[in-house]
């Protein structure tokens, strides 16, 4: 971006869903689980997991017999946390004893952004290395962006899928960067 340009307006972004995988270091019996805990799904004839739906964080939660469990839905990294503790809490509550301190690592942010301009797709896919755009196939440009590592659907209105991310810091950084990619392109038509 040149010296004297200004941003028309600063580009948003919100966080839609952030999936965690969670790691409780030992064996747990779903079918117990699945006759103490109301609410608790449980098909093992359809799917190997159990799902555990609560609504504060309003997140959905599957849970194998590894004792492994994947969490989606939160719409922070610290709603993650929550709900992961609140689904051991709830365990305990129904007699499950869950040992330890679970491991919690992020996986995937999902994130929609607006870049409060248009955006020339045909200009973007030119001069975007790592980028495709066929309009024939989906209306986005799909960028992929090295550092952060994520993806990033770019629709002309200026709306912005961002997925990949592990830190909401990735999402931010990433939309940041990508306005200053597309202003410095001449991509962006400012309204």
């Amino acid at each position: 971006m040149s010296e004297g340009a200004k941003r028309a307006a600063k580009p948003t972004y919100r966080v839609e869903n952030v999936v965690a995988s969670v790691t409780l270091n030992q064996k747990l019996n779903l079918e117990k689980i699945a006759e103490r805990v109301p609410n608790a799904e449980y098909s093992p004839e359809q799917f190997p997991g159990l799902v555990l739906r609560i609504q504060k964080p309003k997140t959905a939660t599957l849970i194998f017999s590894s004792g492994k469990m994947v969490c989606t839905g939160a719409k922070s990294e610290k709603e993650v946390h929550r709900a992961v503790h609140a689904i051991i809490s709830l365990l305990r509550s129904y007699g499950i004893d869950v040992k330890g301190e679970p491991i919690i690592e992020i996986q995937n942010i999902v994130a929609s952004a607006n870049l409060k301009a248009l955006v020339d797709l045909e200009k973007a896919a030119y001069l975007l290395e790592n980028s495709m755009y066929e309009p024939e196939q989906f209306p986005g440009l799909i960028y992929r962006m090295d550092n952060p590592k994520v993806v990033l659907l770019i629709f002309s209105s200026g709306k912005v899928v961002c997925t990949g991310a592990r830190k909401e810091e990735e999402v931010r950084e990433a939309i940041n960067k990508l306005y200053d990619k597309l202003s410095e392109i001449g991509a962006l038509i400012l309204e």
